[in-house]
């Protein structure tokens, strides 16, 4: 696609196009290739196992394909060769081909607490045993190195919790250490959903994990797999996806666009420069609808948001209380090719219900000559129902945050399905 112009709504367009909203959802059983090419498409999901509802990768997946079986997910990262886990945006699914790519980034890798380096360098024995269990023993979890004793005579106290850490335990940020730069990769995941590790030598294919690319190399296809993801973007949007340097980016970017492989646009509104995917494609509409994970690549870049939709969005989980906005898990939905509403929601597994607490239309909305509160109200109702049955809840029940109009869909609504 050869543009110089692009205007917002096109850009728009492009966008959801990219990320596979410019097709209607299949009808009938979901087959895991549907969750491979989903994957491959987008280049990674972004792993988040916050249970508020559904952990977040699982809900990316459904919003572009509708109710599919949540284990095959699980089988299609853990039962073959061609997904894997690691470090790209954040904690991301993604296919084994980009672990080269990520190498360089492996090898600088900063452990997790920040400052953990330290006890790193301070118990090295230690630090190495962990990685010599794993290849002696097999697939181990951070549980499992709670009971061996690798480092005969060490005092064992001062590997315990880490508070307020994210790794949460000495045993697993050691792991995840190893897993950082590269040293392990996932196995699997258990049903507490503990990742369980093993060498990467052993799990990435041997063409990718022996394959050496350099640096600006590896930047240029990360940017190429960022560029067809985003359709059109940014320097700042295409760098956010793998999280590059911003610098390094924008000198990658005009390697490309002087090769011949970006197109440099402009985009209507937007003060900087874009680039253009030049197998992008120009919907003449976007016929979406579908509530948004907080943590999907739609919305996980706030300026993006802001500049594609006129949606000011970030999420407030750790945010107080008091001082949220919007509300604690709230997800964007997608409607045709704007968002149009936000809600807060959480499935209550001990009533079987999804809890609507609160539900915002957006400004804009009101002013649309082609919308009005009825149709986002009546697909909001629609996708909400859809979600709960995907979730095996009986339910879906509205707060008293929840706009009247909203609330009496859910209502009166049909009765949901005891099982999908």
């Amino acid at each position: 696609m050869l543009r110089d112009t692009l205007s917002l709504d096109e850009a728009r367009r492009i966008a959801l196009a990219a990320q596979g909203f410019d097709r209607p959802r299949p009808r009938g059983p979901i087959r895991a290739d549907r969750l491979r090419q989903v994957i491959r498409r987008l280049g990674l999901i972004q792993i988040d196992y916050v249970n508020v509802l559904v952990p977040a990768h699982y809900l990316v997946l459904f919003s572009r394909l509708g109710p599919y079986e949540r284990s095959l997910l699980d089988d299609v990262v853990s039962g073959g060769r061609e997904f894997t886990e690691q470090w790209a945006h954040e904690a991301s699914i993604l296919p084994v081909a980009t672990w080269p790519l990520l190498r360089h980034r492996m090898e600088s890798h900063r452990p997790r607490p920040w400052g953990f380096e330290r006890f790193l360098k301070e118990h090295k024995d230690y630090v190495d045993a962990v990685l010599e269990a794993v290849r002696l023993q097999g697939p181990l979890a951070a549980d499992d190195l709670e009971s061996m004793e690798l480092v005969p005579g060490i005092d064992r106290s001062q590997f315990g919790r880490i508070p307020g850490a994210w790794a949460g335990s000495v045993h697993r940020a050691v792991l995840e250490a190893h897993f950082g730069r590269g040293l392990l990769a996932a196995a699997h995941r258990r049903p507490n959903f503990a990742r369980v590790y093993d060498l990467a030598e052993r799990r990435i294919p041997p063409e990718h994990h022996g394959r050496r690319v350099k640096r600006q190399d590896a930047e240029r296809e990360l940017l190429r797999l960022a560029a067809r993801a985003h359709g059109v973007g940014t320097a700042a949007d295409l760098a956010d996806y793998y999280r590059m340097p911003l610098r390094a980016a924008r000198e990658r970017l005009q390697e490309l666009v002087s090769a011949g492989e970006l197109n440099e646009v402009k985009v209507q509104g937007w003060r900087e420069a874009a680039y253009l995917d030049l197998e992008a494609r120009i919907p003449i509409r976007v016929e979406a609808e579908a509530l948004l994970s907080p943590f999907d690549p739609v919305v996980w870049f706030r300026p993006r948001v802001a500049r594609l939709f006129n949606f000011d969005y970030r999420i407030e989980i750790f945010i107080p209380k008091p001082k949220r906005r919007w509300g604690y898990y709230v997800l964007p939905f997608l409607l045709g090719d704007r968002l149009v509403a936000r809600v807060d929601l959480k499935a209550d597994r001990a009533r079987r219900s999804l809890l609507v607490l609160t539900a915002y239309l957006e400004p804009a909305v009101k002013k649309a000559s082609d919308l009005d509160l009825k149709s986002v109200t009546t697909a909001l109702a629609r996708e909400l129902r859809t979600l709960a049955v995907w979730l095996g809840l009986d339910s879906v029940v509205a707060d008293r945050g929840v706009p009247r109009p909203l609330a009496a869909l859910l209502r009166t609504g049909p009765k949901l399905p005891k099982e999908q």
